[in-house]
C-alpha cells in the first residue's frame, strides 16, 4: 500500500474524528493534515492494526490541539475581562438562531475532552469498546464509564431542551439559561 492509498482509505475517518472533536472545519483539516504527516514520517507499513493506530494518533493530536486552544482562550478571557462588554446583545441574537442540530453539536462539544473522545470513537467512528480503549490507552471499563457518562449528560440536556420546547420556550431566556448552566456543571 502506498502513502496515497493509505490517505485515501482513512482520510474520511480521520477528518470526521477531528471535526467532531474540534468542532471547526478548518481546525479539523489542519489537524488531519498533521496526523498524516506524522504517519508518513513513521514506518507505518509495520503497523498491524492500522485504523486503531491512526485513530490513536488522531485523538492525541486533537487533544493536544484542544489544550493549546484552551490556554489561548484563557489568555483571551483574561484580556476580555479587562475590557468593557459590548457584545451581549449580539450573543443573545446568536443564541436565538440556534437550531436543533447545532444544539447537539454544541452539547457534544461541551462534554469534557475525555468523555467526548470516547463518545466520538464509539458512535461516530463506530469502533468497538476494545478498539476505543486501545486508542485512548485506558481499560475497557473506563471507556464504558465515559460513554455512559457522556450519554447521560447528553440525555439530560436533550430532556431540558425538549421540555422547554413543549412549553414554547425553545429560544426563550430559560432555554439560554439551561444551556449555559448545564455547560458550567
Amino acid at each position: 500500500m502506498s502513502d496515497k492509498e493509505l490517505f485515501e482509505m482513512y482520510n474520511k475517518d480521520v477528518y470526521r474524528t477531528c471535526y467532531y472533536m474540534l468542532h471547526h472545519a478548518q481546525d479539523a483539516e489542519d489537524v488531519c493534515h498533521d496526523v498524516f504527516i506524522t504517519v508518513f514520517r513513521q514506518d507505518w507499513r509495520k503497523v498491524e492494526y492500522m485504523k486503531t493506530w491512526l485513530m490513536r494518533i488522531t485523538v492525541n493530536h486533537c487533544l493536544n490541539f484542544l489544550k493549546k486552544k484552551q490556554s489561548a482562550k484563557e489568555r483571551e478571557k483574561k484580556q476580555f475581562m479587562l475590557t468593557a462588554q459590548t457584545t451581549a446583545h449580539s450573543a443573545d441574537q446568536a443564541m436565538e438562531q440556534l437550531e436543533e442540530s447545532e444544539a447537539w453539536k454544541q452539547w457534544i462539544h461541551e462534554l469534557p475532552d475525555k468523555i467526548r473522545s470516547a463518545i466520538l470513537l464509539r458512535y461516530v467512528n463506530e469502533l468497538s469498546l476494545s478498539e476505543a480503549a486501545e486508542i485512548l490507552e485506558v481499560p475497557i471499563g473506563t471507556v464504558k464509564s465515559r460513554v455512559y457518562k457522556g450519554l447521560r449528560l447528553l440525555r439530560k440536556k436533550w430532556e431540558k431542551a425538549r421540555k422547554l420546547h413543549q412549553k414554547g420556550e425553545v429560544y426563550g431566556e430559560k432555554y439560554r439559561k439551561s444551556i449555559v448552566s448545564s455547560s458550567e456543571k
